[in-house]
């Protein structure tokens, strides 16, 4: 009750209580992130805060919140950070995507690595998001964002993570994907082959190689997967129970 006259009149001086509060994001989240947005022009930092410290359905009601900000520092953190792996960021991605002009930020000749990687997390999250945000196939810039990803892939090389995202994005793409998603496959199958042409490139499967080596999460998770076992990175990998 406390925390809901907070959101309906309270002032800067409660940002602090109202953060502490939010904390508490699986139950206390929504009214939190209305508070902080209701203050006049919305507080971004107090956000920003809180979004750096809340995980599931509290950090979707933040970062949605976050989205409806016209905020410079809240548009350059939606675009590095917005995506933090959970099945439940399928609820904001498209709003993100939406929000930052994501189409014209990764069109830039050299983004940083931060947002080249968030948005192949973006994009995957968009491959999977039927019934609960917007789809691939809904996503207006698709293609071009896409096709941008894929630039800065090749300009920036591989990595574990970029190996992973790059794998299940191609993926997804595919037969195999959610049809609910992406729509008809062959409207993306320009784009999964070039996805699938990086992944054969020998420094991409050295590069996957050694994460796995190290036992790396997402690339060991991959490689015991059925899309992971066909690629050339992990072809001579004993499946399981053959060890």
């Amino acid at each position: 009750m406390g925390l809901a006259l907070l959101a309906a009149v309270g002032t800067a001086d409660d940002v602090p209580l109202i953060q502490t509060i939010g904390l508490l994001s699986h139950r206390f989240g929504p009214l939190a992130a209305r508070a902080l947005e209701r203050l006049p022009g919305g507080d971004a930092e107090a956000l920003l805060w809180l979004a750096g410290r809340v995980t599931g359905w509290g950090r979707v009601y933040v970062v949605e919140a976050l989205c409806r900000l016209d905020d410079p520092a809240a548009r350059l953190w939606l675009l590095r950070r917005a995506c933090d792996g959970d099945f439940l960021n399928a609820y904001f991605a498209g709003s993100v995507a939406e929000a930052t002009d994501l189409h014209e930020a990764i069109a830039e000749p050299c983004v940083d690595d931060e947002i080249a990687d968030h948005t192949g997390r973006l994009l995957l999250v968009l491959t999977y998001s039927q019934g609960m945000g917007m789809t691939l196939s809904r996503y207006p810039h698709a293609e071009a964002v896409l096709a941008a990803h894929l630039r800065h892939l090749e300009r920036l090389g591989s990595s574990a993570g970029r190996y992973s995202t790059a794998a299940w994005l191609a993926s997804s793409l595919g037969e195999d994907g959610d049809a609910e998603s992406i729509g008809p496959a062959e409207r993306w199958q320009s784009y999964r082959d070039r996805y699938l042409a990086l992944l054969d490139r020998e420094d991409w499967c050295e590069a996957a190689r050694k994460a796995l080596a190290a036992k790396e999460p997402g690339v060991l998770r991959l490689a015991e997967t059925a899309p992971g076992r066909r690629l050339r990175a992990f072809a001579d990998r004993p499946r399981p129970g053959e060890e």
